[in-house]
């Protein structure tokens, strides 16, 4: 009788493939859902928010907060609460070759880009905008203007304000030498939310091109993650030298952390 160890069974092909990258794979499959039904992350790509948001901020989307919309479909899972006043909010709009911007379901054939904006107009909200001030089911929101001032990219002095917004209490920048885009009385529709910019002055938002639907958001902005005074080539992030540079010249550390107002 022999005392050989007993050989193990030869792997199958198929199995020796799964042992080799299958937790690799099992690690993306979760990265992926993840990112389709908890948590999102956006980059800041323009002056619209300021200065609650600042160009080259990287920030978390709550995808779940307003119920996790299933690919392929505008149906939603059970939501923790409704889409409320105040709200900083990632949402999907529509862009035709001119740039122009529309909603989504108003050209669901054009490409879809995500801009970020701040929830004004519920359903059912009469929303007016007029010589610089915001009015809310005809009472005017509280703002008063702060004494400082926020100079942006091209060297604009903006004023800021501080507005409360049924509660929610957030800094606006005001651009004095002009006024923005203005809305005239306008009753949203059933379904139909009103974005604006806190750069009030310089945004393009609803103001523009209208309202958009709940199965057009992502969801809520609540952290900020990243952020950086850097907007060059990504091509450039290949180089080791850059991220010396990066780290101690263009990063925001006392942004990374910060919580959405």
């Amino acid at each position: 009788m022999s005392d050989a160890a007993p050989t193990a069974p030869e792997r199958s092909p198929l199995r020796k493939l799964w042992d080799e990258v299958g937790t690799f794979a099992v690690a993306v499959l979760l990265a992926l859902s993840i990112r389709a039904f908890v948590i999102e992350p956006y980059r800041i790509p323009s002056e619209s928010m300021l200065p609650t948001l600042l160009i080259g901020d990287h920030l978390f989307v709550n995808k779940f907060t307003y119920g996790v919309k299933l690919p392929f479909t505008d149906y939603r899972l059970p939501a923790l609460r409704e889409p409320a006043r105040g709200d900083v909010v990632v949402f999907n709009v529509v862009r035709d070759a001119r740039g122009n911007i529309f909603p989504v379901d108003q050209h669901p054939e054009l490409p879809r880009d995500q801009f970020v904006k701040r929830l004004i107009g519920l359903p059912g909200d009469e929303i007016e905008v007029r010589a610089g001030d915001l009015f809310v089911n005809g009472a005017r929101v509280e703002r008063e203007d702060t004494g400082q001032t926020f100079e942006d990219k091209d060297h604009r002095m903006l004023r800021v304000g501080r507005e409360n917004l049924g509660g929610v209490v957030h800094a606006v920048l005001d651009e004095p030498r002009i006024t923005g885009p203005e809305l005239r009385p306008t009753k949203l529709p059933e379904g139909r939310y009103l974005m604006m910019g806190d750069n009030r002055d310089l945004s393009n938002d609803s103001r523009i091109w209208g309202t958009i639907r709940l199965a057009d958001m992502k969801g809520p902005a609540f952290v900020l993650y990243w952020s950086w005074d850097w907007d060059g080539p990504w091509i450039e992030l290949l180089n080791p030298i850059q991220w010396w540079t990066l780290l101690t010249q263009h990063t925001r550390y006392d942004r990374i952390g910060n919580w959405i107002h």
